[in-house]
């Protein structure tokens, strides 16, 4: 019996455990079936997944906030974007401000042949000017500076309610001879004691060295007064200007701006002849012209170009030709280039003829003597028969005339 019990025993224990075994596996295989039944996840970018309960109906939503976000998204980087480029503007423009401030403290401390009085300019307040006009001259013009007094350039008490009432400032542009101090400089020194109308620059004067005046000039006065135009000249031109005022009033609200009479002259190689080009080859072939750039007589620029000669002054090449040279620093530039043919005009009968057509030009001068033949002589000729009238400069609203052209 105790042998009997214990198999039927151990036979009943092993059937139990088969049974179990089945019955596990059956239950795994049907919890698979029905978990696959059940839990299928449908696609996100499907239908919405919704339950019912009770038979409301619900939308999942997790699902809408991210379709809504996304949407909310793409508007917010468009804007995002926008204000990032702002702000980088206002950055950069931060920055070239910084640049210029640094470059004009530099170039006015450096500078001992400008006044104490000038120097502490940064801590003053300083105002806002139309424009500046520099008349390149010589120590050797003294009857052309005075061809200009007794012309075009306002003197004594009306050059200085010229700048006050009017914002426009000229001088006569000049650096110091070879050897610093000597005849030539007292010279200069003891005519500026009279009229004071010069502008002393760190420079020293010689005829291949125009396009270093040139930079030199350009970076001095933005230092000295915050104007919205920069004014080259040279003295045996003559200039209304009235005319010249109105003429850079419509071009305000432009930033960069070059204003001129365009040219493209030849590029010449040879040696010996005036305007000689030692780098020609830099041009591409012998016979080649120059690119398009104002002629050297009268030019204008706005004060962003005025700022980037400050700022960039000791890395801008200098060409034989001022004129080249001052158009191959914009080359690389967001530069609008204006061609104005009223900047070039010739002497009697040809701005005589404009003149009496009430086509007043902005300056003239002849072209076979890059300047007026003779200008000590005929400027005052020149001055009779194309001068605006006597009273335009005084009479002229620069700020109305800047409303009308736009």
């Amino acid at each position: 019996m105790y042998w009997k019990s214990r198999g039927e025993f151990a036979s009943k224990q092993v059937l139990s455990k088969n049974l179990a075994l089945v019955l596990c596996f059956a239950s795994f295989c049907a919890g698979m079936f029905f978990t696959n039944r059940m839990w299928i996840v449908p696609d996100v970018n499907a239908v919405p997944w919704t339950s019912r309960t009770e038979g409301k109906q619900f939308v999942d939503c997790d699902q809408n906030i991210v379709l809504k976000n996304e949407a909310n998204s793409s508007r917010g980087i468009s804007g995002s974007q926008h204000s990032i480029e702002t702000v980088d503007k206002a950055i950069s423009d931060l920055e070239i401000k910084l640049m210029a401030a640094r470059a004009e403290r530099e170039t006015i401390m450096k500078d001992p042949m400008i006044s104490e009085g000038v120097k502490n300019i940064e801590s003053t307040f300083k105002r806002k000017y139309f424009m500046v006009i520099g008349i390149n001259t010589a120590f050797s013009s003294r009857k052309r500076r005075d061809s200009v007094r007794a012309t075009w350039m306002p003197q004594a008490e009306k050059r200085k309610n010229l700048e006050e009432e009017k914002g426009i400032i000229i001088r006569f542009v000049i650096g110091h001879s070879s050897t610093s101090g000597g005849i030539l400089d007292k010279a200069i020194e003891a005519e500026e004691k009279v009229h004071g109308d010069f502008l002393r620059l760190q420079h020293v004067e010689g005829y291949l060295e125009l396009s270093a005046k040139t930079k030199t000039y350009f970076a001095t006065a933005v230092s000295l007064w915050d104007a919205e135009f920069y004014i080259k000249v040279d003295d045996d031109v003559h200039v209304n200007l009235a005319t010249l005022g109105m003429t850079l009033a419509g071009h305000r609200k432009k930033p960069r701006v070059y204003i001129g009479c365009m040219k493209s002259g030849p590029v010449l190689a040879r040696k010996g002849v005036k305007y000689h080009e030692p780098e020609y080859w830099k041009f591409g072939e012998v016979g080649n012209k120059y690119f398009r750039h104002a002629t050297g007589q009268l030019y204008a620029i706005s004060k962003d170009l005025a700022t980037y000669i400050l700022i960039n002054q000791n890395v801008l090449h200098k060409y034989a030709n001022e004129d080249v040279s001052l158009g191959a620093w914009f080359i690389g530039l967001d530069v609008e280039h204006v061609d104005d043919r009223r900047l070039c005009c010739g002497t009697p009968p040809d701005c005589e003829w404009k003149a009496q057509a009430s086509n007043i030009c902005v300056a003239s001068f002849d072209w076979k003597c890059s300047g007026i033949c003779r200008s000590v002589e005929r400027i005052t000729e020149v001055h009779e028969h194309c001068g605006e009238d006597k009273n335009a400069l005084w009479s002229t609203n620069f700020m109305q005339a800047t409303k009308t052209s736009s």
